[in-house]
């Protein structure tokens, strides 16, 4: 039982990593013109390193649901 919490685990930080990732691109806007300007100006000074994290993020999740998926095979 443990061992799905922590497949369902690894998928949500999968799932945010590839969110930040298109957030850090500006493939995600808001539909509230206030707020997606705040974003659009944290997005611009924060974008390259949101990027790379967003990246590593995706990186190790992607290797550990691998490797879990081989360890349950």
């Amino acid at each position: 039982m443990i061992e799905v919490f922590g497949f369902l685990f690894e998928f949500m930080f999968l799932g945010l990593g590839i969110y930040l990732y298109l957030f850090a691109l500006g493939k995600i806007k808001s539909k509230d013109a206030e707020r997606a300007a705040k974003a659009e100006e944290w997005r611009q000074k924060n974008h390259g390193w949101l990027r790379l994290a967003a990246l590593a993020l995706i990186a190790i999740c992607a290797v550990n649901i691998f490797m879990h998926i081989r360890q349950i095979l």
